[in-house]
């Protein structure tokens, strides 16, 4: 991976920038759905795959589903009404409109993006929508505009693996949890070694793969910043999906989606 974070961090702003205009924008002249997002018909066959039903993509505001992700992370541990929730790398809304529906009028959705053009989509959205319990910020997730032991459930679908600090990425999100608050991560991981060309390619790297890190780093990462009940479990029903992201460059088999789930450890009172 390049050594340069602001290198990696702009390249992959200007990418997904692009998308809300032109969905082929994110990984060349072809957009992969999954990673890069797609036409509509096409951005609702791709959500369906990676684990969501065809209810979910019709409760969304038009828009909303831009074939990005590589999972459900709503689908890894169920939100409850009134919870308040944050989705890192929020994108147009999708995964936080369907957040927002189910913690219910009480319950509130933050959603994070670092490229302003998403976050003008995803308002867009909520405006039309008229939902009112959700609401999207400009940020970094590497460092949040949200306050301290603010947020139940932490939120993120194939993000993490686009950030070149994902440690910072975990002590932001364990800064914000309440004690006893949860991660529900969808993302990419690494199962076999990529060659050093293909982690400094920085087209592999905003579409979901060059920044991927092995279930040990991630393991080490979410514990050593505090987490525990710490669970990665790559998804092999998922794997011929992120196989057919880059037929042609050799990443077959060595990533793959995955569900990591973490808890803040809670207050313990004592007697």
């Amino acid at each position: 991976m390049p050594n340069d974070h602001d290198t990696v961090r702009d390249h992959v702003r200007q990418r997904y920038g692009a998308i809300p205009g032109n969905r082929t924008a994110c990984c060349g002249p072809t957009a992969t759905p999954g990673c890069c997002g797609s036409s509509a018909p096409i951005a609702a066959s791709t959500a369906q795959d990676l684990g969501y039903s065809q209810d979910d993509v019709a409760a969304v505001p038009d828009g909303a589903n831009l074939g990005l992700g590589c999972g459900n992370p709503l689908g890894i541990q169920g939100l409850r009404p009134g919870e308040t929730v944050l989705d890192l790398g929020s994108g147009a809304g999708f995964d936080a409109f369907l957040a927002a529906l189910r913690v219910g009028p009480t319950g509130r959705v933050v959603g994070v993006d670092m490229t302003p053009e998403m976050l003008a989509a995803a308002r867009a959205n909520a405006r039309r929508s008229g939902r009112t319990n959700v609401e999207f910020r400009l940020g970094e997730i590497e460092h949040l505009p949200v306050a301290d032991a603010s947020i139940d459930v932490v939120l993120s679908n194939c993000v993490v693996n686009l950030s070149p600090q994902k440690d910072q990425v975990f002590r932001e999100a364990f800064r914000v949890l309440r004690p006893g608050g949860r991660v529900a991560i969808s993302d990419i991981v690494a199962l076999g070694e990529l060659s050093p060309q293909q982690r400094q390619d920085l087209d592999l790297h905003a579409g979901c793969v060059a920044g991927a890190a092995s279930v040990a780093e991630l393991d080490g990462w979410l514990r050593a910043t505090g987490f525990v009940d710490v669970r990665i479990e790559p998804k092999p029903e998922l794997q011929a999906v992120v196989d057919s992201w880059f037929p042609d460059r050799g990443i077959a088999g060595k990533v793959a989606s995955a569900n990591i789930t973490a808890t803040k450890p809670p207050i313990v009172s004592r007697p």
